[in-house]
């Protein structure tokens, strides 16, 4: 079931001493991101809205209203940016929002369950599902490319990967499971 919110863009570091931020944003264009006034957030009682916003390389810098000083900017540092699913448009025949793919069970090419997405990420490069394994339950990245990710199948419950050779072998192991002699 999807969530009634969509992730939007999430606050950074501030930007100068008047109270500006960075905003991270998730839209396809990042300066959309200002179009939807206000954003919610995921501190109780605190929703955002942008005043001003212009795009400096990756990221958004913008005025938020009430925002004035860079220490009250500081205190967002982390703050995530959403708006309410209905907000939105339906997305077209094959598009969806990363929201969709939360929840859905990843199977091998066979058939075969490999885990579930619990998490989209993004470290600045490509995009990463999160899959909890569903032998181990460890958390592990697999890049969502076409390649690695040929079929959606949302509707159903389902996606279907083909991760790359020996990609599960590369993962590294939890450091609980090492045993304490390993290492030295």
């Amino acid at each position: 079931m999807p969530e009634d919110r969509i992730l939007m863009g999430r606050i950074g570091a501030a930007h100068g001493i008047k109270g500006e931020v960075r905003i991270t944003a998730f839209t396809e264009d990042p300066l959309a991101i200002a179009d939807y006034d206000p954003l919610e957030t995921d501190r109780d009682g605190l929703s955002i809205s942008i005043a001003k916003a212009r795009l400096a390389k990756t990221v958004v810098i913008a005025t938020l209203k009430g925002i004035t000083d860079r220490n009250d900017a500081e205190r967002l540092n982390g703050v995530s940016l959403y708006v309410s699913r209905d907000r939105l448009d339906e997305p077209d025949e094959d598009e969806f929002y990363y929201a969709d793919l939360i929840g859905l069970e990843v199977r091998l090419a066979d058939g075969a369950v490999l885990g579930t997405i619990s998490a989209i990420e993004n470290f600045g490069s490509d995009d990463l599902l999160d899959i909890k394994l569903a032998e181990t339950r460890k958390s592990v990245y697999l890049p969502f490319t076409k390649a690695v990710v040929p079929d959606l199948h949302i509707a159903d419950g389902y996606i279907v990967a083909v991760p790359p050779e020996g990609w599960l072998e590369d993962t590294p192991r939890d450091p609980e499971d090492v045993e304490p002699d390993e290492g030295r």
